[in-house]
């Protein structure tokens, strides 16, 4: 435990259950209508509405062998090939294997794919794929149709939800072990203010940080929260310096900030092709995939062909579809490249990479356990190992639903050794809990933006030790100014969601560049210009970072790409060892 909690109010209301789900994308309301039907007393948290997580925004599909000819074990190879010698191989498995049947329960929850004239589940490619494996919906909108599904099950299920409702810490006990979660309703809720969910089961299914970057293709909500309850929590992150920049993001000019609009992988899937300024295609030639490689690559080819020709975006095109297929298969993407004045069927379309994904996260093993006694995560804000230094296109939601059927499995066998399901155990109401020993002193929501800039110039598609450094001072810089007392200066930022968001994003952002700082490679998703080559001889493991009560992220390396296990107790596949440096990522480098 660190003892480290946001500063807040204390809670004035509290409610008891078996298990709390915080998020309300595919992971989390997958997971609490498990458990729900496991007979576990469940609620579920979220940020905003059901509906407004990162899920409704997937565009192109959820992958899984459901096509003839295609198999598990062809996913795991292509998925292996993508993570770049960062999976953990037992993970994938587990995906690829059980990623169908998951698929075909998602259906049955109410969700429709598209399909072919014979009433087969149409399949398209993404990159990365060798075969046509990714099952899709609306043409460009699956995640609006596995949203729509999901929510309409968890109301017709008449779940307990507290929607509108950022979460702030972690309960424990005594132990360390997980007792709730404080949150904060922001108006529109069925409570006011701060309160908890008491619980002896935590799930974080609260999705990416993409917000940390100036440019995101993910939501505003998207504010690492729930890596940094995690961190405070004192559990592990693992592989956070893995951030996925998609490569075809529509490119709205230099300045732009936010979220802003993807253009799915799904149209090269199709066909599309990626050209310069003169219509000349640079993939071929470059991978054996051309414009379908890994993320990574393409995301790397567009970046080197706007250095080399001084320009800032690339082009995608695709009007050879014609405006039949593009209003048929793409009416989501064609609806918002029309909205900000580009039409892709008579032009190509302005693209350049913007963070999308985070592949690291709290670490967890196969049941979703963390190191944090009685809290699991899942989806986004979880590492499973699945992805390695770099997702698979569309395993994103499949990880959600394979895992969350794992986690609810566990959380309901460890239920049924407590004789839980009533929800109503004996404690005593309101949860004041022990005065936290560190209390995070609060950033001003301007600092948000600040935030973003510092990440997007050090630590974005391309980083340096140099960057890296730079963005490094200037976040402690960031943070030694908001600890500045009443006394001294200025007074810390009154509690309330914008303070929080940004304070999670400047815990999450240092974590982040500490572990891009001790990776001295390129590998995956992680371009380090200084250092171009992949060596996996010094670097094909993953580095594990935990936070010191005092808040400095300190860094450890695992012995092979194998992770450790998270309880101890359990076989022992790596134990952790020194990493070549272990001082704070802050701290000044020795001479």
């Amino acid at each position: 435990m660190t003892g480290i909690r946001l500063t807040a109010p204390a809670p004035g209301w509290a409610i008891d259950a078996d298990v709390v789900v915080v998020g309300s994308g595919v992971a989390g309301l997958t997971t609490a209508l498990r458990c729900a039907a496991a007979g576990l007393a469940t609620v579920v948290v979220t940020k905003a509405r059901l509906d407004d997580g990162s899920t409704r925004w997937a565009q192109g599909g959820i992958a899984a062998a459901l096509g003839e000819g295609d198999t598990p074990e062809q996913h795991l190879d292509d998925t292996l090939v993508a993570g770049a010698g960062l999976c953990d191989e037992a993970a994938v498995r587990a995906l690829v294997t059980e990623g169908p049947d998951a698929v075909r329960r998602l259906i049955d929850t109410g969700a429709h794919f598209d399909t072919t004239d014979t009433g087969a589940i149409a399949l398209t490619r993404e990159g990365g794929h060798h075969r046509r494996r990714i099952a899709h919906a609306g043409g460009d909108a699956t995640g609006a149709e596995i949203s729509r599904a999901l929510v309409g099950a968890v109301r017709s299920a008449a779940l307990h939800t507290i929607e509108n409702a950022l979460v702030l810490d972690l309960l424990t006990d005594a132990e360390g072990r997980t007792e709730g979660v404080t949150l904060h309703v922001m108006g529109e809720g069925q409570h006011d203010g701060v309160g908890a969910v008491r619980a002896p089961a935590v799930v974080l299914a609260t999705g990416g940080m993409g917000q940390v970057f100036s440019a995101t293709t993910n939501p505003p909500v998207s504010t690492g929260d729930g890596v940094a309850l995690a961190l405070r929590a004192g559990a592990e992150v693992s592989d956070l310096e893995f951030v996925q920049f998609h490569p075809t993001v529509l490119f709205l000019g230099a300045d732009s900030e936010g979220q802003q609009p993807l253009v799915s992988e799904a149209v090269r899937g199709e066909g599309a092709h990626l050209v310069d300024a003169s219509g000349t295609r640079f993939m071929l030639g470059q991978h054996e995939l051309a414009e379908l490689a890994p993320r990574d690559i393409v995301a790397k080819a567009i970046t080197r062909q706007m250095q080399l020709q001084g320009t800032e975006h690339m082009y995608l095109d695709a009007r050879h579809f014609g405006a039949a297929m593009w209003e048929q298969r793409f009416p989501t993407i064609l609806a918002a490249c029309r909205a900000h004045g580009i039409d892709p069927v008579t032009q190509p379309i302005p693209v350049a990479p913007a963070a999308h994904y985070a592949s690291g996260g709290v670490r967890t093993d196969l049941r979703g356990r963390t190191t944090v006694p009685g809290l699991y995560a899942c989806g986004e804000v979880a590492c499973t190992g699945v992805h390695g230094a770099n997702r698979l296109a569309s395993n994103s939601l499949l990880e959600g639903l394979v895992f969350a059927e794992r986690i609810a499995a566990e959380i309901a066998g460890a239920a049924d050794g407590r004789g839980a399901g009533s929800g109503a155990a004996a404690r005593p109401a309101p949860v004041a809990g022990p005065a936290p020993a560190h209390t995070v002193p609060l950033l001003t929501a301007e600092s948000r933006t600040a935030i973003q800039r510092i990440m997007t110039r050090g630590a974005g598609v391309i980083r340096s030790a140099d960057s890296l450094a730079t963005a490094a001072e200037e976040l402690e810089a960031l943070r030694r100014a908001a600890a500045v007392t009443e006394e001294d200066g200025p007074k810390d930022a009154v509690p309330g969601v914008e303070a929080w968001e940004a304070t999670n994003l400047l815990l999450v952002s240092r974590v982040l560049v500490a572990a891009a700082r001790e990776r001295e490679e390129t590998r995956g998703c992680h371009w380090r210009e200084d250092r171009p080559d992949r060596d996996d001889a010094a670097w094909r493991r993953h580095l594990v970072v935990r936070v010191t009560p005092d808040r400095q992220p300190v860094v450890r390396t695992t012995d092979s790409a194998a992770f450790p296990p998270v309880r101890p107790g359990d076989p022992a596949d790596s134990p952790l060892s020194d990493s070549p440096r272990t001082q704070p990522a802050d701290a000044p480098e020795e001479p």
